[in-house]
């Protein structure tokens, strides 16, 4: 499913015409990696990256600290959850980043990664997410 799904995103991410060097998905916390046992934005974003003929860096990333799942969180909770839990895994200076996610509610999770990621040198910080929730499904701002 993942090299479907990264099929149908290749001419989008094309036609955004962001100068990305990396792609680099957001890793998942030890234990759900466990549970799950595999990355599934990683499945998107490796062949993506192949499509495209840019590197990938599934290491690119490292969590600092296990979060909890977003799920059933307010906006304010999702930021403390995610807030430092990242640091940049290789090294990124000067490098313009293409980061992935599977879905964005708040922006949290992608806005916290950036910050990693500048704080060590990147040029540029993109994001894409294969979905996006919207407010009307559920989610309670606070």
């Amino acid at each position: 499913m993942g090299d479907s799904l990264a099929a149908q995103m290749v001419a989008f991410v094309r036609d955004l015409d962001w100068p990305i060097d990396i792609i680099i998905p957001i890793p998942l916390g030890k234990q759900r990696l466990k549970e799950r046992g595999y990355n599934q934005v990683g499945m998107i974003a490796k062949p993506l990256a192949l499509a495209l003929n840019l590197q990938y860096a599934p290491e690119g990333l490292v969590r600092r600290k296990e979060t909890r799942s977003q799920v059933g969180l307010t906006k304010t909770e999702r930021r403390e959850n995610v807030h430092s839990a990242f640091q940049a895994g290789v090294d990124v200076r000067g490098k313009n980043i293409l980061v992935m996610d599977d879905v964005s509610t708040t922006g949290s999770t992608l806005s916290s990664s950036a910050e990693a990621l500048y704080s060590s040198g990147a040029k540029n910080v993109y994001a894409l997410t294969v979905a996006r929730a919207l407010p009307h499904h559920g989610l309670q701002h606070a």
